[in-house]
């Protein structure tokens, strides 16, 4: 006869026992080794764009242009101006479609009719940006010029589907119990949307449009194709010329042969690396910030 189980005996590791505690001890370090990989590299290319681009970083890099024939001097300014201006007008075009689509897919649309603008929405995430710069050439640019407002329609293209998922998720988070509230009192739907959804959510949409802005800030490839050929004057008309941009800046300094350029070159990135840092960092601020708020 076998032995029947003691409930109160005490518990004596076997073999299978050891065995889940060395895979899971094995998994947990790899989790951390990785965390700290990718950590490590975050740390080397700041440091190396750092120690790159903080000697010419100064009063005059950021607010005089560049010398017209090359040479040592000057600095970044028009591409800085030209750099906001382009994000945005991006960022006034993608903001409003992709809040309107997030609150079609969290309160109006049926599963089924979801699915699709989901799908949609994550295949445009992951689209090159490359092909969207290609894109809106063959659309804008081709047979016309290259001009500002192409290339914040190329970047307005790549903020969509970011500012669109960012919102779904933060309509999401909205407790139930409000909108019932306002069912009760007697509210059309739509008003219960713009009237107590939207506010509840404003900090989160907020969010992802910061993280969308800085996701666009850096994008080089679309804007070499649709805003490369400009002069290095500070412009904000967006619609009838190329417009200075950090972005194909340093791209087109880093390609001659120039070692002034060079050190522009590191300057202009340092100070775009920066910008995007700051950027994500007040997002992921806000973000829980608005996190807290929801699920008080």
């Amino acid at each position: 006869m076998t032995a029947l189980y003691d409930p109160t005996a005490p518990l004596t590791a076997s073999g299978n026992l050891r065995r889940r505690r060395a895979v899971s001890r094995l998994a947990q370090s790899g989790a951390v080794a990785s965390a700290v990989l990718a950590v490590g590299v975050l740390g080397v290319v700041v440091g190396s764009v750092a120690q790159r681009g903080a000697g010419v970083i100064g009063i005059d890099f950021l607010t005089k242009a560049p010398p017209l024939f090359g040479g040592p001097g000057g600095g970044i300014a028009p591409a800085i101006v030209g750099t906001a201006v382009i994000v945005a007008v991006a960022t006034a075009i993608a903001m409003p479609i992709g809040v309107l689509v997030a609150i079609y897919l969290a309160e109006f649309a049926s599963p089924r009719a979801a699915r699709p603008v989901r799908l949609a929405l994550d295949l445009l995430n992951g689209l090159p940006s490359v092909v969207v710069g290609l894109f809106v050439f063959g659309l804008l640019v081709a047979g016309h010029k290259q001009s500002g407002f192409a290339g914040a329609l190329a970047l307005a293209i790549i903020m969509l589907p970011l500012i669109a998922r960012a919102t779904q998720e933060m309509l999401l988070l909205v407790p139930r119990q409000l909108r019932e509230a306002a069912d009760a009192l007697g509210v059309s739907r739509w008003r219960t949307v713009v009237g107590v959804v939207l506010p509840s959510a404003l900090g989160g949409i907020v969010t992802g449009t910061v993280l969308a802005v800085a996701r666009a800030a850096g994008e080089t490839a679309p804007l070499v194709f649709t805003c490369s050929i400009f002069a290095n004057q500070t412009t904000v008309d967006v619609f009838g010329t190329a417009v200075p941009n950090i972005p194909v800046m340093i791209f087109k300094l880093s390609e001659a042969a120039d070692p002034s350029g060079f050190a522009r070159a590191w300057g202009a990135a340092l100070v775009l690396l920066v910008f995007i840092l700051l950027t994500n960092i007040s997002a992921r601020a806000l973000l829980a910030r608005s996190r807290r708020k929801l699920t008080r």
